[in-house]
């Protein structure tokens, strides 16, 4: 391992603002019985309206709704942890005030964030919710962790676990939204895909009766599968579009300005190549088994694995050149 992530993962130990569970604690009863983690149904509380970790605050009235907090001789307070610098005096009472705002926000998911760039300006353009990325990769959520905490955003945190150990993260009713940007199409893994119906059964468990998933991506394949499995189930399909910028776009005026103003390092790129992004938004509410869809009466698989296959050597092709001419000097704010 390279010394350059050795110095992130310890970095990583002192951000309040990243979570990082024991693997095996939750796997302690086998991956068909995960073990809750302590903030299931706690973060509005713990993490965004009362004590944030690291920081030894707390915040009066923050239990979530319908959640009995903790008697209070339940331990006594909480361990303070020596490696974190916490704030003292006005600093204090002042990220104490803003942590007590958010213990009613919404709280919005972006599973497989990566470096949290899509997080972090969603956190910035909308200070009235709360949200936190996804991701496994630790020298990866660094970089988001890191900005969260040089730019002082008390409605960030970002979590670092594996996307099928979800649901011993939160509570039915805590998550209002859940962002899909640019995930892996899992072409060849169908129940690997993160629009599956075996992913969709975990998130309904903890999202709120009408919360959104939204998924961005450039894959038509992971689109069109999507696309295929909540028509079958009849899901309340929001927005679907298979070029977002486009110029004849039906959608262009009526979906919110951030899924196009809020871009990823890729989708700049790949924008800038010329390659369409397509986005969509639905709910995924009820109580039935979420249903695959039949292939390739509702999906045909092998004729968009032939397309998808075709598009991303295209795209790879554009990547080979455009990473030419950056060495060269031009363009090189691409790289």
């Amino acid at each position: 391992m390279g010394h350059d992530k050795l110095r992130k993962f310890a970095e990583n130990e002192t951000f309040s603002c990243l979570i990082q569970p024991s693997a095996d604690e939750l796997l302690a009863d086998g991956f068909l019985n995960l073990r809750d983690h302590a903030l299931k149904g706690r973060w509005a509380a713990d993490v965004f309206g009362g004590e944030q970790p690291g920081t030894g605050l707390r915040s009066a009235g923050s239990s979530p709704s319908g959640l009995t907090p903790p008697p209070a001789d339940a331990g006594g307070p909480p361990a303070i942890d020596p490696r974190v610098i916490r704030p003292r005096g006005a600093e204090a009472s002042s990220l104490s005030a803003g942590l007590q705002s958010k213990a009613t926000a919404a709280i919005v998911l972006e599973l497989g964030c990566g470096k949290g760039e899509y997080t972090l300006e969603l956190a910035r353009r909308n200070p009235d919710k709360c949200y936190i990325g996804v991701d496994i990769k630790g020298a990866r959520l660094w970089r988001g962790a890191k900005t969260a905490t040089e730019e002082a955003l008390p409605n960030v945190a970002f979590l670092r676990t594996r996307i099928e150990f979800i649901g011993a993260f939160f509570a039915p009713g805590e998550i209002s939204e859940i962002w899909l940007t640019f995930s892996d199409p899992q072409m060849k893994s169908e129940n690997s895909r993160l629009t599956s119906p075996v992913f969709l059964e975990r998130y309904r468990k903890f999202l709120k009766p009408g919360g959104i998933v939204h998924l961005k991506t450039d894959s038509r394949f992971l689109h069109e599968y999507t696309k295929a499995v909540v028509a079958v189930n009849g899901f309340r399909l929001l927005a679907c579009t298979g070029d977002l910028y486009g110029a004849a776009s039906t959608l262009r005026d009526s979906i919110p300005k951030e899924v196009r103003e809020v871009q990823t390092y890729y989708e700049s790129m790949f924008l800038k190549q010329g390659l369409p992004i397509t986005y969509m938004a639905f709910t995924i509410d009820g109580d039935s088994p979420v249903l695959y869809p039949r292939d390739p009466e509702d999906f045909n698989s092998r004729a968009l694995r032939a397309a998808e296959k075709s598009r991303l050597e295209h795209r790879d092709s554009l990547h080979f050149t455009t990473h030419i001419i950056g060495q060269n000097g031009e363009e090189s704010n691409l790289l």
